[in-house]
């Protein structure tokens, strides 16, 4: 793809998406592409929640890059998830359980010394110099981090999000495009199983196969999206030059960078008046190629083809394409 920002843009705001409806929170891509460039539109707190989400993601980037990733990373990328500062949990009490009966399933150490202690052997883990291939490395350390849920709320998230940080440290993606929790969400009592099932039966096989199937189903279900939405910016500069009288990039580069942009969007990126930038989003209303919704003052043009193909089923039973 010869512009990465349009993936750099979305794929983490559908990733915050599906990371916190595992948790239960709920929100549409609607509502986040609406404000993602602003979220003190939104008065919704599972949208903000879910923002605050995509924020940590990019700080926990800035912190590995700056520093080795550790416990004070995921403090910090957890504060964030979370909008207020995070400790390690102190008190007693925290377990997973049955939500109809509220039995205990899964109870993790108490304590903060104790935590900070296996949040030590987790760091010692992840920086370990072996010959484990870092899948395999990343699945591990995934579960290790959920066993001990080193804090009151948003450990599923703040894991996931660690996940990503893994990947990048080492080397296996450039940029927070693995969009693995909608693989985990359509799987989430099965997520949940062999996670139970690494604690209580030692079902490490079971774990580690289940997390390497869903890094490859989504590696490849974002290679077919790329195919994809070249083919629509192929489609788009088409009309562009229609509408346009010639062949606009910038234009064509705020509308799959922005899926939901605005007038002042065209204006700041191709440097025209106003009035050009209005004529021109009217002109690829007009022709069907973005659809266009009142907010307030405002119009909001959508790309809804590309929001359509970020948003609709993930390709299954890809394989590899032959030129990998």
């Amino acid at each position: 793809m010869t512009n990465p920002m349009v993936l750099i843009n979305s794929l983490p705001l559908l990733e915050a998406q599906a990371s916190s409806e595992i948790e239960n929170i709920v929100t549409t891509a609607d509502e986040l592409f609406r404000f993602a460039a602003d979220e003190s539109g939104t008065s919704n707190p599972a949208t903000k929640e879910t923002l605050s989400y995509r924020t940590a993601l990019f700080a926990g980037i800035d912190l590995i890059r700056a520093r080795p990733l550790s416990a004070n990373t995921a403090i910090e990328v957890c504060s964030i998830v979370k909008n207020r500062r995070m400790e390690l949990r102190r008190l007693p009490g925290t377990y997973t359980g049955n939500p109809t009966t509220r039995a205990a399933i899964y109870t993790p150490p108490t304590g903060e010394a104790i935590i900070r202690d296996k949040l030590g052997n987790w760091e010692r883990f992840v920086h370990a110099s072996t010959e484990m291939d870092p899948l395999v490395s990343m699945a591990v350390a995934h579960y290790q981090f959920e066993a001990i849920h080193p804090f009151e709320d948003g450990n599923g998230r703040t894991g996931r999000i660690v996940n990503v940080l893994m990947l990048m440290d080492a080397g296996l993606i450039s940029e927070p495009i693995l969009y693995l929790s909608r693989f985990i969400i359509k799987r989430k009592a099965e997520y949940y199983r062999l996670l139970l099932e690494v604690a209580r039966e030692g079902n490490w096989e079971g774990w580690i196969l289940f997390m390497l199937e869903g890094i490859r189903a989504t590696a490849l279900s974002t290679i077919a999206k790329i195919d994809r939405i070249q083919a629509q910016q192929e489609d788009m500069l088409a009309t562009i030059r229609i509408v346009t009288s010639g062949a606009n990039a910038d234009l064509l580069a705020v509308l799959f960078e922005q899926p939901y942009c605005r007038i002042a969007n065209v204006v700041q990126r191709c440097w025209v008046s106003r009035p050009t930038a209005t004529n021109w989003l009217n002109g690829l209303v007009e022709r069907g190629a973005l659809r266009d919704m009142r907010a307030g003052r405002e119009r909001i043009f959508i790309n809804t083809g590309l929001v359509d193909l970020l948003v609709g089923p993930e390709s299954e039973n890809l394989t590899v394409p032959a030129t990998i």
